[in-house]
């Protein structure tokens, strides 16, 4: 029996038991290699498409709209590369145990945050710090 047999697939993390236990690592590695399977397997298909819509449009406004609409894939998929390297991250941290603790404060993230967010590496809170000081910057 493999390990993630004998996972509970209904186990949701929980603030009643200790930060970051082995089964909460256990649960967000699982949440992480699934998100990391799906966007892999949407490449894999946008892949297939793209190259069977290779038609020749005799209409020029035709032609525009694939070109455009090829671009738009083409972005998304370079944004969920991105992602990919993010979870790469994040299951690397679960391995060096360090997952699940702000990297500004060193504080553990809260198990809600994490849920949404399975990459996240900040607090709310530091993050909220990032992003003002990110737009007082950007607004100079």
């Amino acid at each position: 029996m493999k390990i993630a047999d004998s996972i509970d697939k209904t186990y949701m993390p929980s603030e009643d038991e200790a930060f970051m236990n082995e089964r909460q690592r256990d649960y967000f590695r699982r949440k992480l290699l699934a998100w990391k399977d799906e966007i892999l397997r949407e490449s894999r298909e946008t892949l297939v498409a793209l190259q069977s819509e290779n038609e020749n449009h005799p209409d020029i406004a035709d032609r525009a709209s694939s070109e455009t609409d090829r671009a738009i894939e083409l972005r998304s998929r370079d944004r969920q590369r991105k992602l990919i390297s993010k979870i790469d991250s994040a299951l690397q941290r679960i391995e060096e145990g360090v997952y699940g603790f702000c990297e500004e404060t060193g504080e553990p993230i809260s198990l809600k945050r994490l849920d949404a967010r399975p990459i996240a590496t900040l607090s709310v809170e530091a993050q909220e710090r990032h992003e003002r000081r990110e737009k007082i910057y950007r607004d100079d």
